[in-house]
């Protein structure tokens, strides 16, 4: 389980490389263009205006379509070989589901779903990051097992690599059934949650914020969201407070639920990225992902770029850090500083927030800051040290990053194809052969015919035998050149 999910996070890399620019063009143009997130007496005109609208949809359009990134990021991460067709198959299974599970597909179904606000609402929310993975999963894992099947001939052309993009799509069919019954149930008894934590004052504002942070990798947070930023049971606490309301026009203290996001999102995130860079064997690495991913989140709360950096590679520090949202709101509530976003809980929401009647106390966000990045810095870095997690920067480095530093001892590509061909049998041997970052992958018909000395005798580093049928040839970086040789030959 721990390899899979370390891989798993390995392939949300990609994803969320494309994220922290978004960010920060959302965060500048939120700026230069405040109307756009309902800020009273805005201006909704001129270059300013427009050039603030543009940047903000242009952020948007990864930042709102997110969950498409992470069908594709999956699909192609988790495949043997990253091949993209694994990647069209994620997105073949990504659209199947959401489209079968569309609140107007299941209404037509079953009927009785459109008279459940609960029900209704959990399918109007189909398209989150929880079943983008899903979806992931299911074309890399289709991609994986049925690649090579052989059809007959007369259904030749589905074959191999064609045939792929069919079963994905019936194995969607069937993960959507399954979701139609399992789906609205979680999300139901998460609204429950919500509605019963309702009156418990900060504890139950830090219990929300808790759940909110440690369900962001299902996308169910936006149950809980709906209870305590949208006006699900009556409460709404987003809606009263950019209404201009206070907390003697509600029966709650708004911002409550909104509030302990602000250092938490501001500072908090700095001090664990800094936290991680110290303790990063590579720092390079830790540096290029969590210092732009931080910039993101102080500027206007975009987290996901620092959270899927290394929820999967460290889980159990993500539970920490969820902790850590849920302790700050608590204390939030209790020292009486009040603050409201439209976005996220970033400066830019601040800045144009502040001004409302429900505000109070906004320059206590200085010491509460200061507090938040001390405390997930020293927080962050004892649990990394102590408990060896995988952040970004610490990882083991595994075989195939180990491999790209290898070099040939020649560059004679087609005598080292010949070599390697008749080391694994002869042409007559050879079933298949594919490659990856560093190896050539042969399906062989005799594993006994495979000398693996000959091979070394080559020049390649290594030879590994995963199965009967199958044989990995250790090449390195320049492994596409000795597998163009090698097609050639046969």
């Amino acid at each position: 389980m721990y390899k899979f999910l370390q891989k798993l996070g390995k392939s949300l890399m990609l994803p969320v490389a494309a994220l922290p620019i978004c960010g920060i063009l959302m965060g500048l143009g939120y700026a230069l263009a405040p109307a756009v997130m309902g800020v009273p007496d805005a201006p909704t005109s001129g270059a300013g205006y427009v050039i603030g609208f543009l940047l903000i949809k242009a952020g948007g359009a990864l930042i709102d379509n997110m969950a498409w990134l992470f069908a594709i990021g999956v699909g192609i991460g988790m495949s043997d070989d990253h091949d993209g067709t694994s990647a069209l198959a994620a997105l073949v299974s990504w659209l199947m589901i959401i489209n079968l599970l569309s609140t107007g597909v299941v209404t037509t179904i079953m009927p009785s779903i459109a008279g459940d606000a609960v029900r209704t609402l959990a399918f109007d929310k189909i398209q989150n990051v929880f079943i983008a993975i899903i979806a992931g999963l299911i074309g890399a894992t289709c991609y994986n097992k049925f690649k090579s099947t052989q059809l007959p001939d007369f259904l030749a052309f589905f074959s191999g690599k064609h045939f792929v993009a069919i079963v994905t799509g019936l194995v969607s069919i069937l993960a959507s059934v399954v979701l139609l019954f399992i789906w609205p149930v979680i999300f139901g008894g998460l609204v429950a949650l919500g509605n019963a934590i309702v009156g418990m004052g900060g504890i139950g504002a830090g219990i929300y914020a808790f759940l909110n942070r440690l369900l962001i990798p299902t996308g169910l947070h936006h149950a809980l969201n709906n209870v305590f930023w949208f006006d699900t049971i009556g409460l709404g606490d987003l809606g009263a407070y950019w209404a201009g309301k206070t907390s003697a026009d509600v029966s709650w203290d708004v911002g409550m639920y909104m509030a302990g996001f602000f250092p938490c999102m501001m500072f908090g995130i700095p001090g664990a990225a800094l936290a991680m860079v110290h303790t990063a064997k590579n720092k390079k690495t830790a540096i290029g992902l969590v210092f732009s991913a931080a910039l993101c989140a102080f500027i206007c709360g975009v987290t996901e770029p620092f959270e899927f950096g290394f929820m999967f590679l460290a889980f159990p520090l993500y539970v920490v850090y969820a902790l850590l949202y849920g302790i700050f709101t608590v204390i939030v509530y209790y020292v009486g500083f009040r603050g409201g976003f439209c976005f996220s809980g970033g400066a830019t929401d601040l800045l144009f927030s502040a001004s409302l009647p429900a505000a109070r106390n906004t320059w206590m966000i200085i010491p509460l800051g200061i507090a938040a990045f001390a405390v997930f810095y020293v927080v962050f870095r004892f649990a990394i040290t102590k408990w060896d997690l995988k952040t970004p920067g610490r990882e083991d480095e595994d075989e195939e990053a180990a491999e790209m530093n290898i070099q040939l001892a020649n560059n004679d590509f087609t005598a080292m194809a010949a070599a390697v061909l008749a080391g694994v049998g002869g042409k007559g041997n050879v079933a298949g052969v594919d490659y990856c970052a560093t190896r050539l992958r042969f399906e062989i018909k005799d594993y006994t015919a495979v000398d693996e000395k000959a091979i070394k005798a080559a020049g390649a580093p290594g030879v590994v035998r995963p199965g009967k049928n199958a044989c990995q040839v250790v090449i390195g970086p320049k492994v596409q050149f000795v597998y163009d040789e090698l097609k050639k030959l046969l």
